[in-house]
């Protein structure tokens, strides 16, 4: 209709200088537009509220006064509509128009009126539906009103005239009022939340420009944000409401598929059994299986469709945003084609150039408008996919199978937490691009014929040939993709498992060999980086000469193809704008393509873990053969079996009531030591300091830094293994169960101690009698006092009953007994204890400390401000300072080369003839070629040299680094940050480089043409500067603070996962599912602003672009005299292209601030405090020392960290070689720190120690270590072969390694082995029992055999035969050696030459055991507590 009206009058409307339009289309087409909107979009809109109610909103003034100026206009419609009919009786007849139209709008108006109340009972605070149909109103309204004061002069004054001033005045009311909020719905969070997301109340036009962030953005400004300056997270995107909602759907899936199987089954059956009854033939047992295959590979519940379900109707809003702007983006290359053609008549009237440059400065606008919501909904879809993934994973993770834990690592259910889910949320933001991007391409291509005809062909044909190249690139990356997730998981579980055991490899020195295991993975891992480097070299060449090669195929075969055919302005610059837009969807498919085929792996995974088999919580009644068939590691198994952790095959279990569990392996939260304690359980002062009580742990509170409110580092690294067992013990006894199962809880404790414990907790008189215990032991002197004892050989009940019975049968037990009938320690019954509840205590040790308990773990730093220039220096000097130079050098030379063909092509255009085009093509491919090349090689040097200072650093740290730094965060930096610096960072830069230069280029175009154009950009250069000032601070500081609020999500899963069964048995699932989701909400509560950060940016510098074109276009119409139209198309052209490339730059301005703070955060780890260096090179001592073994304390003192009490005081003692020497004391009185200082794990705060005349405190630390053997209280085993557990550096041959297994009674266990000494030993050792880890470190110790051997409790975890073993192979193998023994067990130290007693890190007595029993000191009370004395 409007091209209809615009040719039938054209010279009514466009050829004078005041233009009209006609009364026919000011009568009919201008108010019915607003009217059909309305009346479109209701229907939808009703729906959504009914749907979305948000409670109801009190009538205000404000509503109030909209809804009498709604009733007012409907009023005005009809008045005019009456005013009709009146002038029909008058016998003036009027066209239909006079009546149809007052009366559509008096409807419609009603429907406004009413959608007014309907808000406001659905609680909405601001209507977009009505503010655009008020704006639409408005601008319709205003022709009409132009043209009758224009006309008013002519026409005398009718109520027809009034009555439209009246209605024009009351819809511009309603446009300024529908721009004010409405009070909140009544009872809404926003009432009740004190720190409520603005977003919640903003109004319509608020949202639109994101204009509520603008608060957030100023904080930021003036003062770095912190945690507590965030907003809480808008309840949609809450864990609480996202999770259970994917779980549902996902619970569907599942019951799907089950029926699918159950139905294949009964199909399946049904055929075999026809087929039976038609040829009585049997189906065979190979068939069957086949039949059974088929059906496993069948059906698996898709986690897509779950996923699709949960997600996809809050995502489709945002792909209706993407189809609006998708079609108005090419709007501006016709009202392009309009400019040039207006610029080329010189009578044109000057006001259509106007309204031309204004139409395209409200079409940007719009654009940006639109597609900045469609962001928005992308990525608040793709952030409630993050939360979901994670909380499923994690719920997961509590209830799945041993047998399916072993199959995935926790650094792989880490990865699938932290990578997979990131690749989903990373899709959502592009997933759009799968149906817009070929729109886009035949919309362009539509209008391409128009302009050029057939020879369009041509350039798309190079498009189409381009598309294999890419493909090919894109699978190979995706291949290469894979191979480094490979090698990156690989990686971080072995880091993993050296975070876990630095202590060990620490005191081994085995340092050197484990980080050269990691740096041949990260090896591979960088070749690997650096072929995906050369290839999107390549494919970036390919798509940056693209749109060119395009360009000037189809200008070639269009100008040569027929002689009539010009190159014109119009032609040429219209075709490359829409070449331009051509671009970025072809540009986008081969990413959205990689991207979906990434998620899709990461969907894969995701979906097997969901799908691994979880333990059947219907039973005790739970599965799982034993998991060795070793005789040490049936007990646990029993015990895993109560619990239902293991596989039943057969048989049943029951169990009635609670239980509380102690397992052998104490399992200890990053918390403090109280809430380790309760649990979770409601603290009860009395109840809690009887607990402590019985579990003697009330000595250890004296002895921690902030009594039981010390934070205990992670895995309890900052507690001795002994009061980590009775910590354990202790929340079991708190925890008031019915059933007690306890695994050797006794082990990792001194004898006196376990006495005591025995006594007080577990035994006849103890705080559980009364309730059932089962207890899992290696200890001999507590059986008589059981009621029943099971003994368990290989896996099998060999004898059952009490201790009386058990000895009469002269089975396997009474013969063991015997064995041991001369180890003297036999119970002595003590007096009764007194009633818990009789005692007063003195005081409680938390009044006594008011001390300011300071905390271990220290808030993960986060670095304010801006990024300091050093950390770009710092990677500029990784990737080299000149290739650096380089590369800045080369963009601007292809930047200029760019400039140069288009201002070429707009000379051409001007005289349309052919030019040299030839040689331009050669230089301008070659530029990209080096570009991308040179590009590649600086990618790789980067990320090499930043990971291995970072590795060689944390190798290097001391140990008090790794007590207080959790290793979730260190692990972080190894894979998180790690990665960023391997893709992000160069991407950023690469990205960063190009818009930079694009940029200039505009700018210089602008200028050039038209000089006017200058003044305006200064003010829009400071706008810009302004806004990005505003943007980089808040958005870096929001980057950081999500970073750091990710780590403690990954920690506690980790956590968790060593903790599963201890969770389950104290029912505790809940409690953590809830901890996880609110770890979860924390990070993404700094995330979400980070991304309406973007969005907020986005929206002021693409309105900075929008009014560069306006500009442009304006100063192209002012200056048209002068210029020719090739320029102007020039011009304008770039113009419409800027508004991206600034977005561009400011994003990837921040990108790239914020990436970088992954080199700053790899930097500070890179510059840790270090330990003392590992080879002191002129103090090395010979090779052969220490030839005697004497060691010497000289008035020794030592502390833990800077700033912590001593730990041992002046300790002078002197030692002779081939001594066998037994520490004891209680806990905490510092027995294993004086082992530690012998390594130098602990630096002295004064004195020396001196060995076979060297001080150690002048050698390196690894020519100390290597000559000191120790076997650890804890057993570590690295996943890998036993063979590298034994001999990482492969110094010994094979039969050395086979001679030690003999001695230390491994040979049979690892003989029967297929795989012999390749036997994989799994990640932590898990599977062996404790025992055989125990003797797997026995042997390490006899094949280093040094002059010096440390044992540190290391007979604990090993039952009594065991225990004999290891005893008498140090007595034989050891004989010559000097011996310290940190002894539990009294017995095994009584033939030693001496024994020296500590208390409270002083020496109390040392002297020999028979002396020391004489003097009836300390010792003698402990042997006495022992049955020794």
């Amino acid at each position: 209709m409007l091209v209809l009206l615009f040719s039938q009058d054209s010279n009514f409307t466009k050829h004078t200088t005041l233009p009209d339009f006609p009364a026919c289309f000011q009568l009919s087409v201008l108010p019915w537009a607003p009217c059909i909107f309305l009346w479109l979009t209701s229907p939808f809109y009703i729906f959504y509220l009914k749907r979305n109610n948000r409670g109801y909103i009190m009538m205000s003034i404000l509503n109030r006064i909209k809804t009498v100026l709604g009733l007012i206009l409907w009023i005005v419609c009809w008045t005019d509509l009456f005013s009709s009919f009146h002038e029909m009786s008058q016998n003036q007849l009027k066209p239909p128009v006079y009546f149809v139209t007052p009366l559509v709008l008096g409807m419609t108006m009603l429907l406004a009126t009413f959608l007014i109340q309907f808000e406001r009972l659905k609680g909405v605070q601001s209507s977009g539906v009505l503010f655009i149909f008020w704006t639409i109103s408005v601008l319709c309204a205003i022709v009409p009103f132009r043209s009758k004061i224009m006309n008013a002069s002519q026409a005398e004054v009718s109520l027809r005239f009034t009555m439209f001033y009246i209605y024009f005045g009351l819809i511009l009311l309603q446009l300024i009022l529908s721009c004010f909020n409405e009070k909140p719905p009544l009872f809404s969070s926003v009432v009740t939340d004190p720190n409520v997301c603005p977003e919640t109340t903003a109004g319509f036009l608020s949202k639109m420009t994101f204009w509520w962030f603008t608060s957030m953005a100023i904080k930021g400004y003036k003062s770095p944000l912190e945690n507590k300056d965030l907003w809480s997270l808008n309840k949609h995107d809450s864990s609480e409401l996202v999770v259970p909602n994917l779980l549902n759907e996902w619970e569907v899936e599942k019951s799907k598929a089950q029926r699918y199987e159950f139905r294949q089954i009964m199909i399946q059956s049904f055929t075999a059994l026809t087929k039976f009854e038609s040829s009585k033939s049997i189906v065979s047992p190979e068939e069957e299986e086949v039949l059974l295959s088929k059906r496993k590979e069948a059906r698996q519940p898709s986690f897509l469709r779950a996923l699709l379900r949960a997600f996809g109707p809050y995502f489709l809003i945002g792909s209706a945003f993407k189809l609006l702007q998708d079609l108005i983006t090419f709007v501006n290359p016709q009202l392009l084609r309009m400019l040039i053609d207006f610029t080329k008549q010189p009578q044109a009237p000057s006001w259509w150039g106007y309204s031309l440059a204004f139409l395209m400065f409200s079409a940007s606008l719009l654009q940006t408008l639109i597609l900045h919501q469609h962001f928005q909904y992308c990525f608040v879809t793709g952030m409630r996919l993050r939360s979901g993934i994670i909380g499923a994973i994690y719920r997961k993770s509590l209830v799945i199978t041993n047998e399916a834990k072993r199959s995935s690592t926790v650094g792989e259910v880490v990865n699938l937490m932290s990578v997979d889910a990131q690749r989903f949320m990373d899709l959502t933001t592009f997933l759009n691009m799968l149906w817009s991007a070929p729109l886009q391409i035949v919309l362009a291509l539509f209008f391409l014929w128009q302009n050029l005809g057939p020879s369009v062909l041509a350039g798309v044909a190079v498009m189409v040939l381009l598309i294999p190249f890419n493909a090919f690139i894109a699978m190979k990356t995706r291949s290469y993709q894979v191979e480094q997730m490979k090698y990156k998981d690989e990686r971080i579980k072995l880091m993993n498992e050296i975070l876990n055991g630095i202590k060990v490899l620490k005191l081994y020195a085995w340092e050197t060999s484990f980080k050269q295991k990691i740096l041949q993975i990260r090896q591979k891992e960088l070749n690997v980086l650096r072929k995906t480097a050369y290839l999107s070299a390549l494919s970036t060449m390919a798509w940056t000469s693209a749109p060119f090669l395009v360009a000037l195929t189809t200008f070639a075969v269009f100008v040569t193809v027929d002689v009539n055919n010009v190159l014109d302005a119009e032609k040429a610059f219209v075709s490359l704008s829409l070449f331009n837009i051509l671009r970025f969807p072809l540009n986008m498919l081969p990413q959205v393509i990689s991207s979906i085929v990434q998620a899709s792996v990461s969907l894969k995974r995701i979906q097997g873990f969901l799908s691994h088999d979880e333990l059947d919580p219907e039973s005790v009644d739970r599965r799982n053969n034993t998991s060795g068939n070793s005789p040490h590691s049936s007990h646990t198994s029993l015990v895993c079996a109560l619990l239902g952790e293991m596989e039943k095959l057969e048989g049943q279990i029951s169990i009635q009531g609670s239980v509380a569990y102690v397992p052998q392996q104490a399992w200890i939260q990053n918390a403090t030591l109280r809430d380790n304690i309760l649990f979770g359980r409601p603290y009860a002062e009395q109840k809690y300091r009887c607990v402590l009580e019985a579990c003697a742990l009330t000595p250890d509170l004296e002895v921690l830094p902030g009594g039981d409110q010390t934070e205990i580092g992670e895995k309890g690294i900052n507690l001795s293994g002994g009061q980590r067992q009775r910590v354990s013990l202790a929340r079991a006894l708190y925890s008031e169960a019915d059933v007690y199962l306890l695994d050797d809880p006794l082990s990792a404790v001194d004898a006196h101690v376990a006495k005591h414990i025995f006594d007080n907790v577990i035994g006849p008189e103890g705080a559980l009698k009364g309730k059932t215990r089962i207890l899992v032991t290696h200890g001999i002197s507590f059986l008589p006092q059981v009621h029943n004892i099971l003994v368990l050989v290989e896996g099998r009940v060999s004898e059952m009953g009490s201790y009386q019975d058990l000895l009469k049968q002269n089975g396997a037990f009474a013969e063991q007994m015997s064995i041991m009938s001369n180890d003297p320690e036999n119970p002595k019954k003590m007096s009764r204890r007194r009633r818990c509840s009789e005692r007063r205590h003195p005081e409680s040790p938390s009044e006594k400390k008011e001390l300011k308990v300071e905390k271990l773990i220290q808030a993960e730093t986060t670095e304010t401000g801006r990024v300091k220039l050093k950390v770009y220096w710092e990677y500029a000097k990784a990737v080299g300072p000149l290739l650096s130079l380089f590369i800045c050098v080369l963009y601007g030379c292809q930047s200029a080369t760019s400039i140069g063909a288009n201002v070429w092509l707009s000379e051409w255009t001007n005289d349309a003839l052919l030019n040299r085009t030839q040689d331009r093509v050669h230089m301008r491919v070659g530029v990209y070629a080096a570009l991308g090349i040179s590009q590649g090689t600086a990618r790789v040097s980067a990320a090499h040299a930043t990971h291995l200072h970072m590795l060689h650093a944390v190798l290097r740290a001391p140990q008090a680094f790794f007590e207080a730094t959790p290793s979730g965060r260190i692990l972080n930096r190894f894979s998180k940050d790690v990665d960023t610096i391997d893709s992000v960072i160069p991407e950023n830069i690469d990205i960063w480089m190009r818009t930079f230069w694009y940029t200039v280029n505009v700018l210089i175009v602008c200028s050039a043409l038209t000089p006017v154009f200058l003044i305006v950009i200064v003010p829009l250069m400071l706008l810009y500067w302004w806004v990005q000032r505003f943007y980089v601070a808040t958005s870096r500081q929001l980057k950081r603070l999500e970073s750091v609020s990710r780590s403690p999500i990954y920690s506690h899963f980790s956590e968790t996962v060593t903790g599963t069964s201890v969770i389950r048995a104290y029912g505790r699932n809940t409690a953590f599912v809830l901890l996880s989701d609110m770890k979860v909400d924390e990070n993404q509560k700094s995330y979400y602003p980070g991304i309406v950060s973007n969005r907020w940016l986005g929206v002021r510098i693409e309105f900075i672009g929008n009014c560069i074109v306006l500009f442009a276009a304006l100063f192209a119409v002012i200056g048209k005299e002068k210029l020719s139209p090739g320029l102007v198309g020039l011009s304008v052209s770039y113009a419409l292209q800027v508004t991206m490339s600034l977005n561009w730059m400011v994003r990837m301005t921040s990108d790239l601030e914020s990436n970088i703070v992954a080199v700053e955060r790899v930097k500070e780890y890179s510059e840790t405090a270090t330990e003392a260096p590992w080879i002191v090179k002129d103090k090395q001592p010979p090779p052969d020392w220490p030839p005697k073994g004497n060691v010497e304390f000289i008035d020794y003192s030592v502390r833990y960290r800077e700033g912590l009490d001593l730990v041992l005081r002046n300790i002078s003692l002197e030692i002779k070689g081939g001594e066998k020497i037994g520490i004891v004391g209680r806990t905490g009185a510092g027995k294993s720190s004086m082992t530690l200082c012998l390594f130098r794990l602990l630096e002295a705060a004064d004195g020396e120690i001196v060995i076979d005349e060297v001080k150690i405190s002048e050698i390196g630390l690894h020519d100390l270590r290597s000559k000191l053997t120790i076997i650890p209280q804890e057993p570590v085993l690295f996943s890998g072969t036993l063979r590298m557990n034994l001999d990482p550096f492969e110094k010994y041959s094979d039969e050395e390694v086979w001679k030690v297994l003999e001695l230390s009674h491994l040979k049979k266990f690892v003989s029967n082995q297929p795989s012999k000494l390749e036997l994989e030993c799994s990640e932590g050792g898990e599977n062996l029992s404790v025992g055989q880890r125990q003797l797997v470190c026995l042997a390490r110790a006899l094949l280093r055999k040094t002059r010096i051997l440390v044992l540190d409790e290391a007979t604990a975890a090993v039952d009594l035969e065991t225990d004999d073993l290891i005893q008498s192979t140090i007595r034989t193998q050891f004989e010559d050696c000097t011996v310290f023994t940190i002894a539990h067990r009294l017995n095994t130290i009584m033939d030693y030459t001496r024994v020296l007693v500590l208390d409270k890190g002083k020496i109390a007595e040392f002297d020999t055991p028979t002396n020391l029993l004489a003097q009836k000191g300390i010792f003698y009370g402990m042997a006495k507590d022992a049955g020794l004395a």
